[in-house]
Parts: structure tokens; sequence; C-alpha cells
């Protein structure tokens, strides 16, 4: 039998979900709130021996780490929990692109050269995800996410020459994969709309998979009529 355990490194590529935690400005901030207690509970029930804790939790789909319904930027697509699973899971590469930074844009050239340099190369259906440095340079302050946040993102020929390739989902480690503030065009959402794929962002660990090809899990939330969910994503490097 098969030990999944010993064949593979598993490596966490979703940030803490935490009150407080940064939220791209135009979401919910993410709040908890005491639903029970141990002793409230074994005294609503009656038990001698055991109650049971828990809290409520109030936070935006796209908060945390997350993946996007073509829905949130095309009226006419797809919500999150009617998008095709293997938009969210399967082959993967991640190339580093860290030494482009607010105001460049990453465009088809950065891609290409980032992909040979690291001996790697897109096949159709892959999950395409970009390490930019920003989580490692400012999480968890407010220049990571907040309305100030500024970081590089693929310009609409970048997202569009992925999308050409056969990318179904492009993720980064910055709360968006668009660059921020000055896109307000959002390049990489409008490419996704119009190719029907997703994107993943609020990644971590990127560092950890770059230059690899490995399988990704990111699945979402089976929430009705979702505009994106929150995500565990995971990477599973066959050692």
């Amino acid at each position: 039998m098969n030990n999944y355990h010993d064949r593979f490194e598993v490596i966490n590529l979703s940030q803490e979900i935490y009150e407080g935690m940064p939220v791209f400005g135009m979401h919910q901030k993410t709040f908890f709130m005491l639903n029970q207690t141990h002793e409230k509970n074994m005294k609503d029930t009656g038990s001698p021996t055991l109650g049971f804790s828990a809290r409520n939790m109030l936070i935006s789909e796209h908060g945390p780490t997350h993946s996007d319904a073509v829905w949130e930027y095309d009226p006419t697509g797809p919500t999150i929990e009617n998008m095709d699973i293997n938009l969210f899971w399967g082959d993967a590469i991640c190339v580093d692109l860290s030494h482009i930074r607010y105001p460049d844009y990453i465009e088809v050239k950065d891609l290409e050269a980032a992909i040979e340099k690291q001996g790697l190369g897109i096949k159709k259906g892959d999950i395409f995800l970009m390490y930019t440095g920003h989580y490692d340079r400012t999480y968890p302050d407010k220049d990571y996410g907040g309305l100030g946040s500024k970081h590089t993102g693929v310009s609409y020929a970048a997202a569009e020459w992925l999308a050409k390739q056969g990318v179904v989902n492009i993720g980064v480690d910055a709360p968006a994969i668009d660059q921020t503030p000055d896109d307000l065009d959002f390049s990489g959402h409008w490419v996704c709309g119009k190719f029907g794929i997703t994107n993943t962002e609020n990644l971590c660990n990127l560092d950890k998979v770059v230059g690899k090809r490995f399988m990704y899990m990111g699945l979402p939330l089976r929430i009705r009529e979702g505009s994106g969910s929150p995500i565990r994503a995971m990477a599973f490097i066959e050692k």
C-alpha cells in the first residue's frame, strides 16, 4: 500500500487566519466572537464530564489566502461552487520574480526569463505561482495589504500570455495578482474573466517551492453563489 506521507514533502502555502490579520482595503475585516465556553456548554447540556467550546467567525470570501470565482469580476461568469474543481488542484510550478518591485509590472519577458532560468516549462492545465517576496518583506504590516499597499503584479499582456499557455490558476504572495494601486483596469482579473480561469492571492512560503514542479491543492469551500473562497493551499513535493 502506498504511504503518501513517506512519498511527499508537504509545504503549507496558506496564511494564518486571525482577528487583526491584513485584509485588502475593500474587503471585510476578520472578527472572532465567542459562541460558547466549555463551562457554559456543560451547564446547558447538563453533562457532568464534557463541555464543547466554539467561536463564530466573520470573514470575507477574499480575506485570507483565497481563490476568486469568475463571477467576482464578471457577472456573467460562474460563482465559486459552479467552477471546475480542476482549477484548484493539479500540476503547478513556481517562479522567482522577487527582483521586480513596484511600480514595475511583471511583463511577458520577465515570465519567459524566470521560466527559462529555473528550467521549467508550462503545460496546459498548470497552476502558475509567482514568488514576488511581498509577503516576506512586509507581512503583517499595513504595507502588506492595506489601502496604501504597493506591490508588483502582472500586466494585461503577461496575464493573457499565461492564459494562452494553458495556465488555469495564477497565484501570488500578495493581496492581488494585479499591480496595485496603479492598475485600475485590474488587468490580471480582467484576463481571468476573459478566459474563465481563477487566481489565488495571499499565498505564503512560495520561496520554498521556487523552481519546482509539484502537485498543488487549494480547494474552495462550497459556498452557494460565492464570489470566492478561503482555501488551504498546500504544495506536495515528491521526495
